[in-house]
């Protein structure tokens, strides 16, 4: 088995264990005359370590010229919402409005914010984060060129949406022991996006973010075990598929939050993930010959092993029993239940 260099180890470094994989909220912006009413929902993780909620979100948000009025805003604990109100009043009414959103300043670096808007009858909406921070809402049908680009540029960039994304796909390029190897994971790796992206839909399972995260840390980690007390396993194939429908499961909550297509938002994705897993792969190549001594494929292994157990962990803390399927809340309590026991 060829030496990789562990440059899992730094991606573990810089890695902030308060991020999260998952990390959305919406708004909906009502425009009548020069009058407008905004409401923003956000997950109240996200603002559990935000000082002054209320002032540091609305702060956060601008419409074009509009001067914030009267405002509100409440934590929701049993839908896991912190929601806030506003009124704002622009000089005159707008036949369009320029948006600058920088949610990523007060709560993660990957956050992504849907705006959806509504004037005099017509629709449009905008996608913020932290590569593009303004838009302009022109309340008129969007193109299908316009659509395609938008909706494939979304996809590119939550495939690239934080450290976490991009170390999974260092953990898939390390994992393959030769360049054939590599293409058979990447392959099995998007298959199992598309694999939960078309099926979970049509089941009464709604994973809830905490749960993708927690099951996304422990599919890390049995990687990690794998590389390092299997080297020689066959059917790794298999743990990339498995990999992928967990990271597909992302896209399927990013996905039923904006409505955007299945088809435009992938292809998007596919093309980044691609890019990162030829780069990454290339990259630990050419680095082979510098650190063959150095033993990086177990150093890389035991990081990412430790990596994936600590956000499994401390995701666990704040794993709520939800509602829904009987599955989250069975890995809920046994995950619990390993704890005590360990």
């Amino acid at each position: 088995m060829r030496a990789r260099f562990p440059l899992i180890v730094i991606f573990s470094a810089v890695l902030p264990v308060s991020a999260h994989v998952l990390s959305m909220s919406s708004g909906d912006l009502t425009i009548q005359g020069a009058h407008a009413r905004y409401e923003l929902r956000m997950p109240l993780y996200e603002v559990s370590h935000t000082r002054e909620p209320e002032r540091a979100l609305l702060d956060h948000i601008r419409f074009g010229g509009a001067s914030l009025g009267a405002h509100e805003c409440r934590a929701e604990s049993a839908r896991d919402l912190y929601i806030c109100t506003a009124e704002y009043e622009f000089p005159s009414a707008p036949d369009r409005i320029e948006v600058e959103c920088t949610f990523p300043d007060v709560t993660v670096s990957n956050h992504v914010h849907l705006l959806r808007a509504e004037m005099a009858g017509k629709h449009d909406q905008a996608l913020f984060d932290l590569s593009f921070p303004r838009a302009t809402l022109r309340f008129r049908p969007p193109t299908r060129m316009e659509t395609v680009v938008s909706e494939s540029g979304a996809g590119f960039m939550r495939a690239w949406g934080g450290a976490a994304q991009i170390l999974f796909l260092a953990a898939l390029a390390l994992a393959g022991r030769s360049r054939k190897e590599v293409l058979t994971l990447a392959a099995m790796f998007l298959a199992g996006q598309v694999a939960a992206v078309l099926i979970v839909p049509h089941t009464a399972w709604q994973p809830a973010p905490r749960f993708v995260e927690a099951a996304t840390a422990l599919t890390v980690s049995y990687l990690a075990v794998e590389i390092l007390l299997l080297p020689k396993a066959g059917s790794r194939w298999l743990v990339a598929l498995v990999l992928g429908a967990v990271h597909g499961l992302y896209f399927h909550l990013f996905l039923q939050t904006t409505g955007y297509h299945k088809s435009t938002v992938l292809a998007g994705a596919f093309v980044a993930e691609a890019i990162a897993i030829a780069t990454l792969s290339l990259t630990f190549l050419q680095l082979d010959r510098v650190a063959r001594v150095l033993r990086p494929v177990q150093v890389s292994a035991s990081a990412l092993f430790v990596f994936g157990m600590v956000w499994f962990f401390l995701r666990l803390q704040n794993c709520r029993l939800p509602t829904g399927p009987a599955a989250t809340l069975q890995f809920c309590s046994a995950a619990r239940l390993s704890i005590h026991i360990s």
